[in-house]
């Protein structure tokens, strides 16, 4: 049997380039010649390689958290929430404003505008922010049960209030606010941090 022609593009390349593709463009802006031709391969080679746009999308959006976005898995690590907390807005303040990528979070404004056709991403998109809140808000009980919150804080409340200014950081830095404007913003969200422990 004969064998199938070897690719005839780097697929490490290849994806690098719809990553920065979709960063900048959204979801819905980037069209299959877009991709095709930061790509530098014809659209049948795409499907084959990375199924239809949708596919090659996710699979783009776990590439962006291991990758850009692998601060946030660091943030997560930290001993403390506190500390948490701390390395994930400095780190977004310091990411969504990085000269050397488009502005912003993929993540955050990958689909922001999506019609019909855009739904299950969208979906995607709002299940892993959802994710990140809810593991923002077990990270605080758990603070909570160690001693480092208070117990008559809502664990929930403060997750949402976080994940609204991480969120908004990464909005902020995608409309070319500084990162020294990002950092100030920090400074000020920590100061709301409860209790008295550092």
């Amino acid at each position: 049997m004969a064998k199938g022609r070897p690719r005839a593009f780097d697929t490490e390349t290849a994806l690098d380039q719809a990553l920065y593709l979709f960063w900048r463009k959204g979801y819905e802006g980037t069209s299959i010649s877009d991709l095709t031709e930061a790509m530098g391969i014809n659209a049948p080679s795409l499907y084959k390689a990375f199924g239809n746009k949708e596919q090659l999308f996710i699979r783009i959006l776990d590439r962006y958290a291991e990758g850009p976005a692998a601060y946030m898995i660091e943030a997560f690590q930290q001993p403390t929430a506190r500390k948490m907390i701390e390395a994930l807005l400095y780190g977004a303040a310091r990411a969504t404003t990085d000269p050397a990528t488009p502005g912003g979070c993929l993540t955050i404004h990958g689909a922001l505008s999506t019609g019909e056709a855009g739904q299950t991403v969208k979906h995607e998109l709002d299940v892993r922010r959802a994710g990140g809140e809810t593991a923002m808000r077990e990270r605080f009980k758990q603070a909570q049960a160690e001693g480092e919150l208070p117990g008559d804080v809502d664990a929930a409340d403060l997750a949402a209030f976080y994940s609204t200014i991480f969120q908004g950081l990464a909005v902020q830095g995608g409309a070319g606010a500084s990162e020294t404007k990002l950092r100030r913003v920090v400074d000020l969200a920590l100061q709301l941090w409860p209790g008295s422990a550092q």
